[in-house]
């Protein structure tokens, strides 16, 4: 008895998730009259959330399709940038802190926990608040709940950020967020601080902001060149207002 099966095609984006046999090309894979075209993709092991367009035999079709024996396959990748109705808010895993300190530099609404408060917690907030989930952990994001999602391709900083604002494309508000809690940043009078800061700072720095919801305090210090370097580099190459 022939055993059945789909031919399946990946985009070159996503054959760095799949084995090595089927990352040259349409390779055959065996299928079975239950599981759908989204089974079948993220059992090869490609999350949904970086699947764009499905094609089976030239048509469009969605991951709830049952594919038939014979059928030809090609999974396309997600189109960048990435568009949602409503206003972009992320959820990062416990992984991404540097990338979520430099997403609400830029004024990113980017919710992070620092302890890790477990992927079923995670999961289950990306849904109830809309935001969309970053993450390097397929099995995280193949979570069925989370409202969105997206998979995180490198390990650097720099290299994360460029590709979460070429994916989605957020509307930028550098030095509006706070950085530690993501909370909103309002000018604050030097007055109105005396006391609370270092005496070096309150004697050689004249403008500051706090946040709203944790209280802490910005300046111009010494690290204030190399974040005006991130924000610079995105407004130049992603900035769009808000």
């Amino acid at each position: 008895m022939t055993t059945a099966q789909i031919t399946i095609d990946f985009a070159p984006e996503l054959r760095l998730f799949v084995a090595a046999a089927q990352r040259h090309g349409p390779c055959a894979v065996p299928i079975d009259s239950v599981s759908t075209l989204g089974h079948i993709v993220e059992s090869l092991g490609v999350p949904l959330t970086e699947v764009g367009e499905l094609l089976v035999d030239g048509r469009s079709m969605s991951p709830a399709h049952l594919p038939a024996d014979g059928a030809v396959v090609s999974v396309r990748a997600v189109v960048r940038p990435q568009r949602f109705a409503e206003p972009m808010r992320f959820l990062l895993d416990i992984h991404l802190g540097t990338l979520a300190r430099r997403l609400r530099l830029l004024g990113v609404d980017t919710s992070y926990e620092n302890p890790d408060i477990g992927d079923a917690a995670l999961a289950t907030r990306s849904a109830t608040e809309h935001r969309i989930l970053l993450s390097r952990d397929r099995g995280l994001l193949r979570r069925r709940e989370i409202f969105a999602g997206a998979y995180i391709y490198s390990h650097r900083p720099a290299e994360q950020l460029d590709d979460v604002l070429s994916r989605f494309a957020p509307p930028l508000a550098p030095w509006t967020r706070c950085t530690a809690c993501n909370g909103p940043l309002r000018i604050a009078e030097k007055q109105t601080l005396r006391g609370h800061l270092p005496s070096d700072t309150e004697r050689t720095y004249n403008a500051f902001a706090q946040c709203l919801d944790c209280g802490r305090t910005y300046w111009k210090g010494a690290h204030h060149a190399r974040l005006d370097a991130i924000v610079t580099h995105a407004l130049q190459d992603f900035g769009t207002s808000p």
